[in-house]
């Protein structure tokens, strides 16, 4: 078991470690939607040529809001919000090591007499 235990604390660290390069994360999801403009002239009247619009969709202060982005912005904040849920697998991963050592030691403990 040692083995597994050194390649988890590797694993593990390098997580860590990993921590920095996600602090410009976004929570919430990246939305790309189409609509209309409401012009009554606009080529998007016709409910078919429709605007491509983004859309930040995340919870603020308890309630679900859809924060509209700039085009020019779209595929950073994109590349942020998917940061944020690699961020969420790394944290469970973190997680789940942390747990099997803990279940390991308690094994362990159970082995040793008093």
């Amino acid at each position: 078991m040692r083995g597994t235990d050194d390649s988890e604390l590797r694993r593990r660290g390098q997580l860590v470690r990993n921590l920095g390069a996600w602090r410009e994360m976004l929570p919430g999801s990246f939305v790309e939607v189409q609509r209309q403009c409401g012009k009554p002239t606009c080529h998007c009247a016709d409910g078919v040529h429709l605007h491509q619009a983004f859309q930040l969709s995340v919870v603020i202060d308890g309630q679900h809001r859809a924060v509209y982005i700039p085009a020019a912005w779209a595929a950073e904040v994109r590349a942020k919000v998917e940061m944020a849920k690699r961020f969420q697998g790394a944290a469970a991963a973190i997680a789940e090591i942390n747990l099997q050592r803990l279940l390991h030691r308690k094994q362990e403990a159970k082995r040793i007499p008093r």
